[in-house]
Order: C-alpha cells, then structure tokens, then sequence
C-alpha cells in the first residue's frame, strides 16, 4: 500500500519528480552558505544590461566632513583667543610701568626797584605786556588733536583735555589760588604719584620733589588776595608719542594776576607774573581713567623776594614795597638728596608801565 500522498498505483516508472531526476541540480550545504545573495534594485530589475550586483559604497571610517569642519573653527576661535590675549593694546594696570617722581623748580623773580601800581586792575593790564592775554580758561586753548602711530585721535585728545583741566584748576580756580583746596588738583593724579602730593603738602621742602608751589599756584592768604578774578593767561599745549604705550603733553602758559593785602580793598593793585612749563606722560589707563603722571614742573614767579621761602606759598612783593637784601637760601653740595636754590632778577620790561 502507498502514502497519504502516493497515487494508488504508486509513482510511475521514468516520470518527472523522481528523486535521481534532480540530484544533479542539488546544490549542498557549503555551496549555499558560500553564495553571495543581493537583491537587485527596481531599476536594475526593469533594465535587461542592468549588473545582476549592486555594489554598495563602501562604509566611511574615522571622522565626518561635518566633525572635522567643528574641530578646525574652535581650533581656530581657541587660537584667535590666545593671540587677542598676547596682544591687546589695552595693558592690564599691573603690567604699567610705575609713575616716576615728579622733578620741581620753582625760581623767584625779585624786581630791581618797587613794585608798581595803581588802583584800577585794568589801567595795569592794559600797560603791561598782558594786555592782548585772555581771560581765564580761554587762555589755555586745545591744539587740534591728531592721532599717532599708536594712539587714535580720540586718545591724544583726552591727553591734551586732562592736561588742560589740571593747567586750569591748578592755576585758575580761586579757592586753589587763595591757599586751601587742593582735592580738585590731587584727583588729576596718577595714583602713583598721590604719596609725593601728600608729602608736598603735609611736609613742605624746597628739595625739588616736595614744594608744593611746583604742584600748583597758591598765594600766602595773609598777605595777598585777588584784586581781580579774571586772570590774564597765554601759552600753548604739545602732544606727542614717545612710545607705544605714552603719550606726552608739554604745557608752557604764563598767568598774569592782579593782587592787593589780604582785607584792604582801598590798597594799590598791582601785578604777579607766574610762568609754568609743565610735561605729563598718559599711559593707556591714565588716558581711561582721565589722569596724568606730572613729571617735570618749571616754575618763574614774581615780583618776589628772593630772601624769603617760595615752597609751600607764593609770597608776593605788592605795589610799592622793593625786595628784601639776601638772596635764596644756601644749597648744600654734600646733601645728594637738596635742589638747587635759585633767583633770578625781574626784567624792568615785565612789569607795566604806570
């Protein structure tokens, strides 16, 4: 009897289907798992001369385009970084170089013979060589400002204002010429050089570094008082570059006042010459700060006598009174650490003609 699945006469003799029939075609186990299988495309499979492989791209390895782009521009915002670091023009303060001491000489001017004067300020302005000076702080005018090899026009010209503001109140506002405020004056200052301001102040010598009628102009208010409070002023302002990182303010003016004795209103005025040279350095954070290093200060006044001390107060000779007999106090050789003491004599051409 045959299988379930047999026809009942059994499988015919020499019929398709037989088993040694395929043998032939069988492929064994090693044949099929060494074959390559790959599904064709519907592209390929719509095109008779298609490839009956299609190769695949090959599988990138290492890094992206995309993550190599990153790489490089932090690489590069890391190295701008550093370099902006290394060369940015603005110095941090502890990298500036310390402010040296200011260097001060302040000469009297004794006249040959009296003091002239008269009652009316403007009969002597007009009869003296101050007669086409202006008037207070339009006699300090500011040079156009023009940049430097370092330093950009905005720069330079707050030099040049710092330097005209210090010119001013150190010789031009009456509560600093009438010997009592200083404050407006120190806060034009370096820090560095606060120290020696003080000093100057606190303890007056005529030893060229703390004489405080070098810092500015103030008059002993036990003798003199301002006749007129429109002072007469000429002179000029230099900026220039003396490196990459300073810059350097010459001012050269000469004040002209009219005084009378301190509480006599009815008294003769008569006339004070003061001529000040002053150099300022400005780093880049004085320039942002709006403050000077005062370096030099060369300082004429008169009439004045040379017998007498000129360092914490300015004493002047008024109209009518000659000099005293003497001239300037002794200058020690030995003592390294002593100016020079200096007089020099008024020019009869320098005091108006009455």
């Amino acid at each position: 009897m045959g299988g379930p699945g047999d026809p009942p006469e059994g499988t015919p003799e020499g019929t398709p289907g037989g088993e040694d029939e395929y043998r032939s075609v069988v492929f064994d186990e090693s044949f099929v798992r060494a074959a390559r299988l790959q599904e064709s495309s519907a592209q390929e499979r719509m095109t008779d001369h298609a490839p009956a492989v299609r190769r695949r791209p090959p599988l990138h390895r290492g890094l992206s385009r995309q993550v190599l782009i990153l790489v490089v521009l932090i690489a590069l915002a890391f190295g701008t970084a550093i370099y902006m670091g290394v060369r940015h023009p603005y110095q941090t303060p502890a990298a500036q170089k310390p402010a040296e001491p200011m260097r001060m000489t302040v000469i009297p001017l004794a006249p040959q013979g009296k003091v002239p004067g008269v009652a009316d300020p403007q009969y002597l302005y007009g009869h003296s060589p101050a007669a086409q000076f202006r008037v207070g702080a339009e006699g300090v005018p500011l040079p156009a400002a023009r940049r430097t090899a370092h330093f950009s026009d905005s720069q330079v010209l707050s030099a040049l204002t710092t330097a005209k503001d210090y010119v001013v109140r150190s010789g031009l506002d009456p509560d600093v010429l009438t010997g009592g405020e200083i404050r407006s004056v120190r806060i034009l200052l370096d820090s560095d050089q606060l120290d020696q301001f003080d000093q100057s102040f606190e303890h007056p010598a005529t030893d060229g570094r703390h004489t405080p009628t070098g810092w500015l102009v103030r008059f002993d208010p036990s003798r003199a008082e301002l006749a007129d409070s429109k002072v007469r002023v000429q002179g000029s302002l230099q900026a220039a570059e003396t490196d990459s990182s300073t810059l350097e303010v010459i001012t050269d003016h000469t004040f002209v006042y009219a005084l009378r004795p301190t509480g006599d209103d009815r008294a003769d005025v008569s006339l004070f010459t003061v001529r000040r040279e002053l150099h300022f350095r400005f780093d880049r954070e004085d320039l942002r700060l709006h403050q000077a290093q005062l370096v030099v200060s060369y300082v004429q006044a008169g009439p004045l006598s040379c017998a007498e001390d000129s360092a914490s107060h300015l004493r002047p000779l008024l109209a009518g009174q000659t000099a005293k007999a003497g001239g300037p106090a002794g200058t020690d050789p030995y003592a390294t650490d002593s100016a020079t003491a200096l007089c020099g004599s008024l020019a009869a051409d320098a005091q108006p003609k009455v």
